[in-house]
């Protein structure tokens, strides 16, 4: 009941936003396929593919984990500190594990809308990517990540000010750090490794295999879902916090 009362509200608002969650879903892909794909030319090759071909699967990830993070963190910020409502919903006679859920599952389904816009984008570009239902999953399990990240991180701040610290010091290292725009292969040693441990670095890894060859990586399809887990619990155990 929990679950689907959310994902109606969140469906209505959807709604009534559509133009501008559309047009902000679209805008920062677009301009990373013009400035970073026509900037850099169609004859850029990377790790053996068409440069532009490489970088659809690392925008379709990068702009699933913005999104899915922003949709849900700024829904519950504005609710917990503005409308000072989300205290209710924790404080009435609900399952937070199903509140939670429906919170991230909100969020995932607007990272979802991205990605099929990101799509829509790249065949306008004459860039076909495969579609399968390995690729569906890769981007839906991608999304609950950073949903469930959102959720967490909202739960957490005391003031809307403090979501940017997640933003500045999480989010926008993995944006550039973590292969969506370029090859990790000649990343120093240390560096790398680090980056081999952070969730999009696997979700571009995992888009791009099955777009591109149509590889099933296990061991990345395997850490995004262990960051799902642990980042779901710390948001469960963070709102029964909030409680007391």
């Amino acid at each position: 009941m929990e679950i689907c009362t959310i994902l109606w509200r969140e469906w209505i608002f959807f709604k009534r936003q559509l133009g501008k969650i559309t047009g902000g879903a679209i805008m920062n892909p677009l301009l990373y396929l013009i400035a970073f794909g026509w900037g850099f030319g169609e004859d850029i090759v990377v790790e053996g593919y068409n440069y532009m071909y490489y970088l659809i699967p690392g925008i379709i990830a990068l702009s699933t984990m913005n999104t899915s993070f922003n949709a849900i963190s700024l829904r519950v910020i504005v609710s917990k500190i503005y409308e000072k409502s989300f205290e209710y919903y924790l404080t009435a006679p609900v399952n937070i594990y199903l509140l939670a859920l429906g919170h991230v599952l909100a969020g995932a389904l607007r990272g979802m809308y991205a990605a099929f816009l990101i799509i829509i984008i790249s065949y306008i570009f004459g860039i076909y990517i495969k579609i399968n239902l390995a690729l569906i999953f890769i981007i839906f399990l991608n999304s609950m990540l950073f949903s469930a990240f959102g959720y967490y991180a909202a739960i957490l701040i005391k003031s809307h000010y403090q979501i940017n610290w997640f933003k500045t010091y999480i989010n926008t290292p993995m944006t550039f750090l973590c292969g969506t725009f370029f090859s990790l292969e000649k990343m120093p040693n240390i560096v790398k490794a680090i980056i081999e441990i952070l969730p999009l670095t696997h979700a571009s890894r995992s888009l791009r295999a099955i777009a591109l060859n149509g590889q099933i990586s296990i061991t990345s399809i395997g850490v995004l879902f262990m960051y799902l887990i642990v980042f779901y619990f710390l948001s469960v155990y963070a709102s029964f916090q909030e409680v007391e």
